[in-house]
Order: C-alpha cells, then sequence, then structure tokens
C-alpha cells in the first residue's frame, strides 16, 4: 500500500511517494513546488508517478490551495484526499491546547514525528520541537507524550520586512550573525537570529523545571539549518519531521500494509 504524503505550508508544497505507510518505509519520489506553481504538478513531476494507493496530507494552507491539490489528486488517480487536524489524541501524542482543534495542524504533525523519531533512538523523554520557517513555532511535550503548550514568533524575514516598513529610513540589506554587530546590515541578521534562538533557549528552560529532565530537542523547517549554528543548546535537525510524522499517522489509521 503506497502513501503519497503532502506537507502545504505557507510557501511551498512538499510531497513524497512512500512504498508503505508507516515509519521507515522507502521514498520513492519527492519534490517541492512554490504554491503559485502547484497546478503543473499533473501535468510535471505528478503524471510520471505510479498511482498512489493512499493520500495523506498537512496544510496550513487556505482552503483553495488545498482544492487545488484535491483536484490534481483526482484526476490523476480519482484519489481521496485525506487531510490530518489537530485532535484531542492520535499516535501516542496527547493535545493539551484549549482547544485541540485549534490547533496548527503542521505543530500536531511535526510532534507526533519528533516523538516517532525520539522513541525509535531510545526511553521516552520530554522533547522541545522547533520549527523554523516563515513562521517560528516552539512546542513542549513531556515524556508521557503530552503537548505542554507552544511558542509562536515570527520568521527572521517577518521580522526584518516589519523593521523595514516601520522604521523610516531603514533598509534590510543580509548581513551575517556576529556576537557584536557592528553595522547595520549584521545588526539586523543577528538581531533576529538571536531573538529566535532567546525563545527557544527559554522554552528549554521551562520544560526542564517542569519535567524535572534534559529535553530532547529537535529542530526542522526550511530555515533550520540557519538557525542550528547559533544555538548555545544542542539541537538535533530532522529535515523529515512532518514526513515522518505523517508516517506514524499512516500506520495508525491505514495498519499494516
Amino acid at each position: 500500500m503506497s502513501l503519497l504524503a503532502i506537507d502545504i505550508g505557507n510557501t511551498r508544497l512538499k510531497w513524497a511517494l512512500y512504498d508503505a505507510p508507516h515509519p521507515g518505509a522507502a521514498i520513492l519520489a519527492h519534490g517541492a513546488e512554490f504554491l503559485e506553481q502547484i497546478d503543473a504538478l499533473s501535468e510535471g513531476a505528478w503524471a510520471r508517478l505510479p498511482a498512489p494507493d493512499r493520500m495523506l496530507g498537512c496544510s496550513v494552507a487556505a482552503d483553495a490551495v488545498r482544492r487545488r491539490v484535491e483536484a490534481q489528486l483526482e484526476e490523476l488517480w480519482d484519489l481521496p484526499a485525506q487531510w490530518v487536524h489537530a485532535s484531542a489524541a492520535e499516535a501516542g501524542l496527547t493535545n493539551g491546547y484549549d482547544h485541540p482543534a485549534r490547533l496548527g495542524a503542521d505543530r500536531w504533525v511535526a510532534m507526533v514525528g519528533a516523538r516517532q523519531h525520539a522513541l525509535a533512538h531510545g526511553p521516552a523523554r520530554p522533547m522541545v520541537v522547533v520549527m523554523v520557517g516563515t513562521a517560528v513555532t516552539v512546542e513542549a511535550v513531556d515524556e508521557e507524550g503530552r503537548f505542554l503548550g507552544g511558542f509562536i514568533l515570527p520568521g527572521h524575514g517577518i521580522m526584518l520586512r516589519a523593521l523595514e516598513s516601520g522604521t523610516a529610513g531603514l533598509h534590510v540589506p543580509t548581513g551575517e550573525v556576529r556576537a557584536f554587530p557592528t553595522n547595520t546590515s549584521d545588526a539586523l541578521t543577528s538581531g533576529g537570529t538571536y531573538a529566535i534562538a532567546g525563545a527557544i533557549e527559554r522554552m528549554v528552560q521551562h520544560v526542564r523545571a517542569h519535567c524535572g529532565a534534559e529535553p530532547a530537542c529537535i529542530m526542522t523547517g526550511g530555515a533550520g539549518w540557519k538557525m542550528a549554528p547559533h544555538m548555545s543548546i544542542a539541537f538535533e535537525l530532522v529535515d523529515s519531521l512532518i514526513f515522518d510524522g505523517l508516517l506514524e499517522i499512516g500506520r495508525h489509521r491505514f495498519g499494516p500494509s
């Protein structure tokens, strides 16, 4: 039973075709498209794929974007779309949000993937799960798999654009991250980077105090590789966290292939 896994973010759609709907499945093909170009998938990359047996997706985009994807799945393979939404509990994770269904699907799926990844490498322990993209999310999960809560803050690009639009005469060229910036470009780049790092490190402190244990720290997202070198706390960078989560949820929903 093959699985087409789809992750629709704020700027790109990423997809991967697996030979089975469970962790450890072999990846048969994968790709990514900017949202402006996803209508070409059925005539491009997806046209060459064998028909998937199942589709499971995670989306934070508008309903119209999802419908554009669903139309192509139907046109190519008559394949119904199944989208993951946060719930009270799924795949070993318990949702501690005040209103569980209001938690972003990408945050939920990433935490499922992080827990599966951590358990595959050792005993259960608390986690801090970070996604660095257009926005940054910083999640806390205890050793029992309960989501305790999380931060949402603007990504680096949003911070810089806000400064540029809200500050007279301030333009935002690309700078370097430095301990002691001595020009405006470096000051802006360093400020944004360390603001994100500070929020992450504060969550690690909260989890240590709440759980009485050192958390496993896992980072993902398109800009994760930019943040990782500037962290004072060791983080494991896992690019595939959303797909890992979709595979774990697929295992629970679809059973053995």
